[in-house]
């Protein structure tokens, strides 16, 4: 049987998604209460990795066993052993062919900041911070660039070993109420730290240390010293996977 579940996790202790030899991974909890649950030793497949302090509403991955059980009940037993900070919220049976990862049709992530002069002590871990001045309207205004299809070599970061760095961003929308900010954005794919980069471009272009045309000549370049900076983890969150 495979079976495909939705997890919510914050990062913040964690080495990312997957599994590493010297450093705790979500992947690695889970796995490990499965067996102390089931008895049986599972290998999850997700819908990709998310980094060292990246949180998630809505990572879902697929695993195999061979016996049966009964889904209703597995989130609330598994939810008792796994920690605090980490959750399933949901089960599915799925498909024998189905696979968490390849037949995503479109992720959307979610990227927090707030504006303020002093960092604020309960926002540290879960938003990235903006010091005044800022110019939101111009922020909303270069959104309207990654929209579309674009090669977005110049958006990520080294250390991905993907070749077609061309993506479509179907959405790319920012909310600010008092002093924050939300952006969420969905697309049928992500480069390494690509959605950190956009998050980065977008505020030094409301800070006025880049230019609309920056990020043109950027696009066009496929340059990222022309691009933002690659802003904080801890602000990011993975809100869902779309099959």
């Amino acid at each position: 049987m495979r079976y495909l579940i939705t997890i919510e996790y914050n990062g913040k202790n964690y080495c990312g998604w997957q599994y590493q030899k010297n450093a705790l991974s979500v992947q690695q909890v889970i796995e490990d209460k499965i067996f102390e649950f089931l008895g049986q030793r599972v290998k999850l497949a997700a819908s990709g990795r998310t980094d060292s302090g990246v949180h998630a509403f809505g990572q879902r991955a697929h695993f195999d066993i061979d016996t049966y059980f009964p889904m209703k009940r597995f989130p609330l037993a598994i939810n008792n052993i796994l920690p605090d900070d980490i959750k399933i919220k949901d089960i599915q049976i799925v498909d024998g062919g189905f696979h968490a990862q390849y037949d995503a049709k479109r992720k959307i992530y979610v990227y927090k900041l707030y504006i303020s002069r002093i960092e604020s002590p309960i926002r540290k871990d879960t938003h990235a911070r903006i010091i005044p001045p800022f110019d939101f309207e111009l922020m909303k205004e270069g959104a309207k660039l990654f929209l579309n299809t674009h090669d977005f070599k110049a958006f990520s970061s080294t250390g991905g070993n993907i070749k077609n760095t061309v993506r479509t961003i179907y959405r790319l929308e920012l909310e600010k109420i008092e002093d924050e900010i939300t952006m969420e954005i969905e697309g049928d794919g992500f480069l390494y730290n690509m959605v950190r980069i956009i998050a980065g471009t977008l505020v030094w272009l409301g800070k006025k240390k880049l230019s609309l045309e920056d990020i043109k000549e950027a696009m066009l370049t496929q340059n990222r010293k022309k691009a933002g900076k690659t802003f904080p983890a801890h602000a990011l969150y993975l809100k869902e996977v779309i099959y």
